[in-house]
């Protein structure tokens, strides 16, 4: 057993997200969005974390990250769980970071997502996008999508990414998972296969560069039901970035594309719970109207907010309402909500006490 298998079932135990170990310091662990330190572990040196390190890789794989002084892949923990796992070089020496990936995929009324973000398993064609910082559940959100696809319709679903995160059983569909750096050379390369390989639905775990974007926006209009990730604040933002990646003198044939394409943006954080017990996934929610495309076609995104809180009554939502309501039910607390804000003036009523401390 690798000694650093130790940590990892402590922070299956713990209720935790990730682990962080870095040359000269005490290994941490983020718990409930907070960071501790571990008891019983002293400060590991760089000789002492390479050695933890190098047990749960290949020897292939190292050889890259002395070469690359990156590394991403996915190490699996008998009766654990899978981490992702990210190796690193920093000014101490190395370090890594491991993400825990739960074994069981939750649904979407597990989850708890609103109706329209549940309703996105159910379209057959078209761009959807899932934005929010790292460790916004994200990868959770889309994972309990493709798990709905997989029970209820029969599909060919590819996912692609670096590296694979949860694992689904076939069911009413196929499934071919695809690893970046294992399965195929990078996220654009899968794409400009998965047209001929007979796919329905295809998850593209990260929309990183201009190739992969303008691949992923061809693939939904060709008919396929494209789900990729970005990391954006904001419905507005997110068209914005998109748009923003390609050279100028092709902007405009872009945007036409898009506003054909795109179906949906959801942008989600992860707040903690008013008791502070767990945490919980809040969303803004933009859904394909007439009145979008004719937005992303004339460049006109600063008005996508005034579209999505006229299209309530379709299931779309403004972030800062999302939150108003939770606070109102309870569920998180005024400063957390106030923090995320866009229009902080809206919260700064609720936070009595706390107002202090916002300030």
């Amino acid at each position: 057993m690798a000694k650093l298998d130790k940590l990892l079932k402590l922070l299956k135990e713990r209720n935790a997200s990730d682990l962080h170990l870095s040359a000269g310091l005490v290994p941490r662990m983020r718990v409930q969005g907070e960071m501790e330190t571990v008891e019983g572990w002293a400060a590991l040196d760089d000789e002492a974390l390479r050695e933890l390190m190098q047990e749960i890789t290949s020897e292939a794989r190292w050889k890259k990250f002395e070469k690359e002084w990156d590394l991403d892949f996915a190490y699996g923990l008998a009766g654990v769980a899978r981490f992702r796992v990210n190796f690193l070089m920093q000014d101490r020496g190395v370090a890594a970071v491991c993400r825990i990936i739960p074994e069981d995929i939750q649904s979407l009324d597990d989850l708890g997502v609103p109706a329209a973000v549940a309703a996105l398993a159910e379209i057959e064609k078209g761009l959807v996008l899932l934005t929010g910082p790292t460790g916004s559940g994200k990868s959770t959100t889309l994972a309990a999508i493709i798990d709905s696809i997989n029970r209820n319709h029969e599909r060919h679903i590819v996912t692609i990414e670096e590296p694979v995160e949860f694992v689904h059983k076939n069911r009413k569909s196929v499934i071919s998972h695809r690893e970046v750096g294992t399965h195929t050379n990078s996220f654009a390369a899968a794409l400009r296969a998965v047209i001929r390989q007979d796919a329905d639905v295809v998850l593209v775990g990260e929309m990183r560069d201009l190739e992969t974007i303008a691949m992923a926006v061809t693939a939904a209009e060709m008919g396929l039901l494209v789900f990729g990730t970005l990391h954006t604040n904001g419905a507005g933002k997110t068209i914005d970035r998109i748009i923003d990646a390609f050279p100028a003198d092709e902007q405009e044939q872009v945007r036409i594309s898009l506003s054909e394409s795109l179906t949906a943006v959801v942008s989600q954080l992860l707040l903690p719970t008013a008791d502070g017990k767990g945490r919980i996934a809040v969303h803004e929610i933009l859904l394909r109207t007439t009145g979008l495309s004719n937005l992303i076609r004339e460049g006109n995104t600063v008005q996508i907010q005034s579209l999505i809180q006229s299209g309530k009554g379709l299931g779309m939502q403004l972030m800062d309402d999302a939150l108003f309501a939770l606070v109102k039910e309870g569920k998180i607390l005024p400063l957390d909500a106030y923090r995320k804000a866009l229009d902080k003036s809206r919260f700064e009523p609720m936070l009595g006490d706390a107002a202090t401390t916002a300030a």
